[in-house]
């Protein structure tokens, strides 16, 4: 069974999206997409810098609209349960929820891409607030790190299993996190974003997001659809949707997922462009899964044949 996967905020890096664009039909799916929520895309997926890119309000409708183009350069980005060359499920990582909510036809690409940009704006307001961060924390155990982070006033934004947890915060929180590493914990790495998603800090976000949701119409998942909330796999699109709102500032737990992947009976994960992340991550806590991380066109042939071989038909 394969799981189609996409990444969150952190993943970008400059110029990411150039070779994609090469592809036809690309660069006018892109320039649609663009036109629909006021950003321009190809600008910023291929001229512009890490500082720009890091912009929570750019970050996202970009990671999104990346995730969607890859997926239609695949073939796989609209499904029918049950056809050839369908996943057996889909999830996202934070931002990532929503390419997968597009994938499983809760949302279409451009409802998908309008309400995340609302997201990311909505979310930058509300980190220009207070000045917050995230950082990612290599090792540890989760028993022994949740409780230090909690003494320290940070919140584990992301559970990412694999022995990887998100602290997030104020910076000054962050830095005392540096300076009192928990037990275990080999290194603290600040994250590239700008602010502490997944945390109180996000809830004036919740209702800007909840009033723009309330004007969709969302369709029921056509395919598994496993939230970040808490690994459960969701059956209607109004569920769907009631939870892509909360979870902006509530914990993700990715960890969760992975285990209801291994339920599901995963032999396969594909992530999405800018892939990597997440397939770093199975690699370690599904042992046995065949992993691929589309970063560009060149892996598209290695994506289909796996998907091929291990998709729902």
């Amino acid at each position: 069974m394969l799981v189609l996967v996409a990444p969150g905020q952190g993943a970008q890096t400059p110029g990411f999206l150039t070779p994609w664009l090469d592809l036809p039909g690309a660069a006018d799916r892109l320039a649609a997409w663009s036109d629909a929520i006021g950003l321009d895309l190809a600008h910023y997926g291929t001229q512009a810098d890490a500082d720009q890119i890091r912009d929570t309000a750019v970050a996202q409708p970009l990671l999104v609209a990346a995730g969607l183009l890859s997926a239609a350069a695949l073939g796989t980005d609209t499904f029918t349960a049950g056809a050839a060359g369908v996943p057996g499920a889909v999830a996202g990582h934070s931002v990532g929820e929503f390419t997968a909510a597009a994938f499983a036809g809760v949302l279409d690409d451009t409802a998908a891409l309008r309400l995340v940009r609302k997201r990311g704006l909505a979310m930058a307001e509300a980190a220009a607030i207070t000045q917050t961060g995230m950082s990612a924390l290599l090792g540890g155990d989760p028993e022994t790190t949740v409780p230090h982070l909690e003494k320290l006033g940070l919140t584990p934004a992301n559970v990412n299993g694999a022995g990887q947890i998100v602290a997030a915060g104020t910076m000054e929180q962050l830095a005392a996190l540096e300076a009192d590493k928990p037990e275990g914990v080999r290194r603290v790495v600040a994250l590239k974003v700008a602010g502490a998603f997944h945390t109180h800090h996000m809830t004036p976000a919740v209702d800007v997001l909840a009033e723009a949701a309330a004007e969709l119409s969302p369709g029921d998942p056509k395919i598994t659809y496993v939230s970040n909330k808490d690994g459960r796999t969701v059956d209607t699109g109004s569920e769907v949707l009631a939870r892509l709102v909360g979870q902006v500032a509530n914990p993700v737990r990715w960890d969760l997922c992975m285990e209801t992947f291994k339920e599901l009976g995963v032999t396969a994960l594909v992530e999405v462009c800018p892939g990597g992340t997440l397939t770093g991550l199975a690699k370690r806590a599904l042992p046995g899964v065949k992993t691929l991380a589309l970063k560009t066109p060149d892996d598209l042939d290695a994506a289909r044949e796996l998907i091929a071989e291990h998709s729902a038909a």
